[in-house]
């Protein structure tokens, strides 16, 4: 590996070692049901995602709860003597991915099948704060 590449990914690393994310592989529920919901709480605060999604009637939203709470756990695990109140989390990016397919045969008439496609998706929540921890100014010390 070159100078270079080892230098993009060092960056890369540690750029991901700030943020805070959270992901769920082959969730059993449509992309386009999940996007729906993925749109209500897209740039909102954490405390007001976890209350619409508590609230919301639809199937997928259990399961993204359930990820938005994960990815806290993974905040606090990276940011320790910081408190959830004064930090101000939000939800900086959430995107869903289609996921496997599972191809099903139904029965049709006169001989015939239909083909079924249950579709999975893979969701990824992206936290941030908006009030960053002040890091102190490294001075020369000569």
């Amino acid at each position: 590996m070159g100078v270079k590449t080892r230098t993009r990914a060092e960056n890369r690393k540690d750029a991901k070692k700030a943020v805070a994310f959270a992901r769920l592989n082959n969730c059993p529920s449509s992309p386009r049901k999940m996007r729906l919901i993925a749109d209500l709480i897209r740039g909102k605060r954490v405390e007001l995602a976890l209350h619409i999604l508590k609230n919301n009637a639809k199937q997928p939203s259990e399961y993204v709860r359930k990820l938005v709470l994960s990815a806290i756990a993974n905040w606090q695990a990276k940011n320790e003597g910081q408190r959830i109140e004064d930090s101000d989390l939000y939800i900086k990016a959430i995107f869903v991915d289609g996921g496997r397919q599972l191809k099903r045969l139904q029965t049709a008439p006169q001989g015939r099948a239909h083909r079924i496609r249950k579709r999975s998706n893979n969701v990824t929540v992206l936290l941030d704060s908006r009030n960053k921890p002040e890091t102190e100014p490294e001075e020369n010390k000569e």
